[in-house]
């Protein structure tokens, strides 16, 4: 088998809720869309979901790597060869992640097509389904109380909320949403490094009744030391998102005990083939994981699964980014179902429909 050519189209979506985080307020996404043709029937999709500020990468740049490299290193190869083509591009667009994690997750898909089973189950088939949670951006108390309750009646189990701007404020919204949900459904926050030190410390002192599941990325990703200070003071696991962005990061956050747990975002470390490796980094350093996502369309959200599904250690899920967005050309590629994400059962990622008519 050999890769004829691909195909590729942005498509900007509209999200159906704007939400706030600590930095900036997001109304809508633009995904990139893959075709990996071969001289076979099979065919392999990824999805590449750029952010600037986190990615550091925009449509733009990510459409001229397609254009250029991507399409040159990938015509006349063999597919099958993930390894051997992920590693070349790598070296050629060292800094396109999400671009790299839409090329990974059209291998695999053509992998999974080629053995005619889901990825999951080829990367090792763990469990079969996982818990996600579900995200409020930064909004007034009852507001916040409103919609963590509408989550809780749509049968989420887990809620993330968002923060970081006003730590006065966020500890009075984490607290309102325990006493009204009660003691039932996980909670987790997010600072998105809106925290000093001393905010953070604060935040989990006066929110100890709420009995928060994990507070994420507290402290500016640039500055590693913070971040191992509040991990050291705080009785709740620290979770590393920022701060960690490829697999010398996962190293580094272990080697020096900085944080409790990681989140491996396919779009930040380049596909799935890069998240295996950063996942056994933190399985050797007895690091929790949650794989977590961007505003991605069902296509990514369904990659995202296929590995959180494979790994024991992969134990919790942040893969919401999908539900929000408007008219995503790969919906339904992933089922949830009271709360839990179910992959779909057809061989490759599982995304049924044709996204190049």
């Amino acid at each position: 088998m050999r890769i004829t050519g691909i195909r590729f189209y942005p498509v900007e979506m509209k999200l159906s809720t704007p939400y706030t985080i600590a930095y900036e307020t997001i109304d809508k996404a633009t995904n990139i869309f893959l075709k990996v043709e071969t001289n076979s029937s099979l065919a392999g999709y990824g999805c590449a979901a750029p952010d600037l500020e986190v990615t550091g990468e925009t449509p733009q740049s990510v459409l001229a790597c397609f254009e250029g490299p991507i399409r040159s290193e990938l015509t006349g190869r063999d597919p099958l060869r993930c390894s051997l083509i992920m590693e070349m591009l790598k070296k050629k667009i060292p800094n396109q992640p999400s671009a790299l994690a839409a090329v990974d997750m059209a291998l695999f898909d053509i992998l999974g097509k080629t053995a005619n089973l889901p990825v999951w189950k080829i990367l090792g088939g763990h469990r079969s389904r996982i818990k996600t949670s579900v995200t409020i951006g930064i909004l007034p108390v009852n507001e916040t109380v409103k919609l963590a309750g509408e989550f809780v009646a749509k049968g989420f189990k887990c809620l993330k909320i968002k923060g970081g701007k006003e730590v006065h404020e966020d500890i009075e919204r984490i607290n309102a949403v325990r006493t009204a949900l009660g003691k039932g459904i996980e909670l987790r926050f997010d600072a998105n490094q809106g925290y000093s030190v001393e905010e953070s410390v604060r935040f989990v002192t006066e929110t100890k009744q709420a009995d928060l599941e994990l507070i994420e990325q507290p402290t500016p990703r640039g500055e590693p030391d913070l971040l191992g200070r509040v991990t050291n003071t705080v009785p709740i696991p620290v979770m590393a998102d920022e701060s960690l962005m490829n697999l010398r990061d996962a190293f580094r956050l272990a080697r020096r005990n900085l944080v409790d747990m990681v989140n491996i975002k396919l779009m930040k470390v380049g596909g799935i083939s890069e998240a295996l490796h950063i996942n056994s980094v933190a399985r050797s350093a007895n690091l929790e994981v949650m794989v977590g996502c961007m505003d991605e369309s069902a296509l990514a959200i369904a990659a995202g699964l296929h590995f959180a599904l494979a790994r024991p250690n992969v134990i919790y899920a942040d893969l919401d980014g999908h539900l929000d967005l408007i008219d995503d050309p790969a919906s339904g590629s992933v089922e949830i179902r009271n709360g839990y994400l179910i992959p779909n059962p057809l061989p490759g990622l599982g995304c049924h429909q044709n996204l190049f008519t």
